[in-house]
């Protein structure tokens, strides 16, 4: 992976704190979201990631309270060790920067016996969701075959997680709560209006699209937890939050931006519907007289391993939107901001959560991956997928059996 100057920056944040500390819940997804980016993984295992680690940090945090109300170092404590053990678990080939985090931040408590208070709850909160979460089906066997006539060749590339419709959610009854319509019918006029306009504004050569649609388009390729996580923060750095309330908004977050890509994937897989590539190389093929073909047509950017209805970013983007709101409610709303690798780390700014999701829809268009409706029906999905997330986090079961051996403490930080 090329060392942009975003991932530079990212272990820099293991040896040094942030010049403007906000507080553990938060320094801490930030530390975790870099961690899981230097993983290299994809990005619905990166979510499930992000969710297990904020969910542990959820219940530490309200654990570490309850037993050290009066004791701010013990919640702090909590956030850090909850952090430590998941990430442990989840990304084990990260466990030196882990421990150097982990290390700095208690070096930041004193010592005594709400230091240790909130390790132990910390501890004992991600054993209870990593025991809870085993089990979601992430690592279940793929079962997806590709459509073709036997005999006929099709693209040998593999697919993005195709078992994710299998995996139990946090909030959603399961995967297809809220599977949408089918995509629009190849011989209707939505269908041309949504060909035609990704023909001209999402094409590699294209000369329609402004450049300042291609900065948002490249903005927008990058899909890891970070850049959403970034728009959450925002929020969580307003003044007068508590530890308490950043620690659920981002457990909310990130069971919601899971929950999300559980069903989109469900929908995805369900369709099979073409990507505009595809689409476009055969629009003599679909039976409507208002789509012409374009031989050696290509999109801005690649092609993400999985079929194209609805837009996995959409649905992401209306989620944590949803959840914005929710969270700001009848207060002020500030401003919205997040930063991109595949930007050079440039920085863009949304007035309202609304805006975010929109110039999100309108990105993956102008990249040539997605039809307009595509991104319309993911944003919808994520609208409710948040607003349920909003009345509710998920908490693991007090009967979740905690593993046998825990990762050891480090209660001097060493």
């Amino acid at each position: 992976m090329k060392k942009t100057p975003f991932l530079l920056a990212a272990a820099a944040i293991l040896h040094a704190a942030p010049a403007a500390r906000a507080d553990a819940v938060t320094d801490w997804n930030t530390i975790a979201g870099d961690l899981v980016v230097q993983s290299k993984m994809g990005t619905p295992p990166a979510v499930r990631v992000m969710a297990i680690v904020q969910t542990a940090v959820h219940e530490a945090v309200a654990a570490a309270q309850l037993a050290q109300p009066d004791a701010p170092v013990a919640a702090d404590a909590a956030v850090a060790a909850a952090n430590r053990t998941t990430l442990v678990k989840l990304l084990p080939q990260q466990e030196a920067a882990i421990t150097t985090a982990y290390r700095a931040a208690l070096d930041k408590l004193a010592d005594g016996p709400s230091r240790s208070a909130g390790i132990a709850a910390g501890e004992q909160a991600a054993s209870r969701v990593l025991a809870w979460r085993a089990d979601d089906g992430a690592g279940a066997p793929e079962r997806y075959r590709p459509q073709a006539t036997p005999g006929t060749y099709v693209p040998t590339a593999a697919v993005a997680t195709p078992q994710w419709p299998q995996r139990k959610p946090w909030l959603l009854q399961d995967a297809a709560q809220f599977r949408p319509a089918p995509p629009p019918a190849l011989g209707s006029a939505q269908w041309a209006r949504d060909y035609n306009e990704v023909k001209a504004l999402g094409a590699k050569a294209s000369t329609q699209r402004t450049p300042e649609q291609t900065e948002v388009a490249r903005f927008w390729e990058y899909s890891l937890p970070p850049i959403y996580y970034g728009v959450a923060r925002s929020v969580a750095l307003a003044p007068g939050r508590t530890v308490a309330q950043n620690a659920r908004l981002f457990a909310a977050t990130s069971q919601a931006m899971d929950d999300a890509l559980i069903a989109v994937m469900d929908a995805k897989y369900h369709y099979g519907f073409w990507r505009p590539v595809t689409a476009i190389r055969n629009g003599d093929r679909d039976g409507n007289p208002a789509t012409d073909v374009e031989h050696g047509w290509a999109p801005f950017i690649d092609n993400p391993g999985h079929p194209e209805y609805p837009s996995a970013h959409s649905i992401l983007a209306g989620a944590v939107g949803e959840l914005v709101k929710a969270e700001v409610g009848d207060g002020e709303m500030p401003e919205l901001s997040s930063s991109s690798p595949s930007a050079n780390g440039g920085t863009r700014r949304w007035k309202s959560p609304d805006a975010f999701v929109q110039e999100v829809a309108d990105a993956r268009v102008w990249e040539g991956i997605h039809f307009r409706t595509s991104t319309e029906v993911g944003a919808g999905m994520g609208r409710r997928i948040g607003a349920l997330a909003a009345t509710r986090v998920a908490q693991a079961p007090a009967t979740a059996a905690v593993p046998q051996a825990p990762a050891p403490r480090m209660h001097d930080g060493r």
